[in-house]
């Protein structure tokens, strides 16, 4: 009987998981398009050679190792497709989706300008793959790191209160985001 309360209980964040997942992976705004993403190559938490991992924050860095450390144990490998940004890439990808979407109002639904990005300032990672973020969404509240956007399920920052408080729920997407409005 308390196993049927736990499956059950299991059941509804693995289920809306896999919905999140599978919307994401469907919509355009797939990693081929929204922020024009550069693929990682395989870039790692770990790997300290690159500046998209070496310039991030570093207690956001510590918080992802510490995520990744115990992920790996789960078989779940996190890969960074986007961390630090130089204000100029920041820039070119905020142009490349003005181009993408027509407009600056919905380009701002993806890409922040570089005053405001979180990726310019360290404080911000994209993880992949899906089952990488899929993993940060059941676990990251643990180690202080929260999906921020509803449309991005692959960009975290670091809450450190979600701890001891869970995460805040997301904005829709980046344009909700007070920061965003400087």
């Amino acid at each position: 009987m308390l196993r049927t309360g736990f499956a059950v209980v299991s059941a509804v964040p693995i289920g809306v998981l896999v919905y999140q997942s599978l919307t994401f992976l469907s919509s355009s705004a797939a990693w081929d398009g929204p922020a024009a993403v550069p693929q990682s190559n395989g870039v790692t938490v770990f790997d300290d050679h690159s500046p998209s991992v070496a310039n991030l924050d570093a207690d956001l860095l510590e918080a992802l190792r510490r995520a990744a450390t115990d992920a790996a144990a789960d078989g779940v490998e996190f890969v960074v497709n986007s961390g630090w940004r130089s204000p100029e890439y920041q820039a070119q990808l905020l142009r490349e989706a003005v181009s993408k979407y027509g407009s600056e109002h919905e380009a701002a639904r993806w890409v922040a300008a570089p005053t405001t990005s979180a990726h310019v300032s360290g404080q911000a990672v994209d993880i992949g793959p899906t089952a990488a973020a899929a993993w940060l969404s059941a676990h990251g509240a643990e180690y202080g790191l929260c999906q921020i956007y509803s449309n991005e399920p692959w960009h975290y920052e670091l809450r450190p209160e979600a701890s001891e408080h869970g995460c805040p729920s997301p904005y829709a997407d980046p344009t909700q985001d007070p920061r965003m409005q400087q």
